[in-house]
């Protein structure tokens, strides 16, 4: 009987050093490049290509240029240590009528 226990948690232990993690919605930045056009694009076309942000707040410029701010983000790795790690984050900022002035992206492809 010790030793079915034993394997049993000797299996859990393993299973959850392999457990991959994942935050946020995958999406393609290169994609989002390739439609979004300053100046023009909406945010209804924004959140029709990627869903509804993961976090939205407002971006205050050192001019005193305010903007609503979008937040897309996510990220994979596998437990413990997010070995292979996979980060991307874009983040887009719309002024009063809504429209894209500017975004940036950022991101690590896995290892």
């Amino acid at each position: 009987m010790r030793t079915l226990h034993g394997i049993a948690c000797l299996s859990l232990l393993l299973a959850a050093c392999a457990t991959v993690v994942q935050v946020g919605r995958d999406f393609d930045p290169g994609a989002f490049e390739a439609k979004a056009q300053r100046g023009v694009t909406t945010q209804a076309e924004v959140r029709s290509w990627l869903g509804a942000p993961n976090g939205a707040g407002i971006s205050v410029e050192s001019n005193g240029d305010r903007f609503e701010k979008w937040t897309y983000y996510y990220g994979e790795g596998q437990l413990p240590g997010l070995a292979g790690a996979t980060i991307k984050i874009l983040e887009i900022k719309f002024d009063a009528q809504h429209i894209v002035r500017a975004y940036q992206w950022s991101g690590a492809a896995k290892q």
